[in-house]
């Protein structure tokens, strides 16, 4: 590649970030506003916790206090409440009996689900609570454990300041629309699909 070649190309991607740059710029000037954001996690592929416990960690890196409930996970220990429940910045509560596939009871998964969500409202109107984390939320509104509507109402009344996350595949479309931010992430293999089990510090 001949030297012109070279610089001829320089100035083309300089010339294209200069113009990134100008519009990249001019959404942030029109993005002022500060207020609380209601983030959902959903889709069939793997990390929406992982994702939402990300998160948790950069807002405790800000001396912000959290809260974090686990809706369906029950007995098994994971990684991520060995290390944050021991944070003095975070009331952790794992309030599942464990995947609705192992109780097969639904009346207990109600009972227990009714009763993560009287602790989550505490959460949600506690102004000390900068990030509040619902793990596998949306799974107990996709099994109508708990309605979207009775979700909703609590969320809209919680502190201006407060985030929230909520996890779990099957986001209800109101809970979609009502959100600021939405990521689904996608499937395309995973290494369970092969015969390889669930591993410590990876899966959980």
């Amino acid at each position: 590649m001949s030297e012109k070649t070279v610089q001829d190309k320089n100035d083309r991607h300089q010339a294209r970030m200069a113009r990134k740059k100008a519009i990249v710029d001019e959404k942030i000037r029109s993005a002022q506003q500060e207020r609380g954001i209601v983030l959902v996690n959903t889709g069939n592929g793997k990390g929406k916790s992982s994702a939402a416990f990300g998160v948790l960690a950069r807002a405790l890196g800000h001396d912000m206090k959290a809260g974090v409930i686990q809706f369906i996970k029950g007995s098994g220990t994971t990684g991520e409440e060995r290390f944050f429940s021991a944070h003095p910045n975070v009331d952790y509560h794992v309030m599942g009996d464990g995947f609705t596939w192992e109780t097969q009871n639904r009346e207990q998964d109600i009972a227990s689900a009714t009763k993560a969500w009287q602790k989550a409202l505490q959460m949600l109107q506690n102004p000390e609570l900068g990030l509040v984390i619902f793990d596998e939320l949306n799974i107990v509104l996709k099994e109508r454990y708990l309605t979207v509507e009775t979700v909703i109402e609590g969320l809209s009344n919680r502190p201006p300041m407060q985030h929230v996350i909520i996890t779990g595949r099957g986001a209800p479309a109101e809970l979609i629309d009502f959100a600021d931010t939405v990521t689904e992430m996608g499937l395309q293999k995973h290494a369970f699909q092969s015969g390889i089990k669930a591993q410590p510090g990876v899966e959980f």
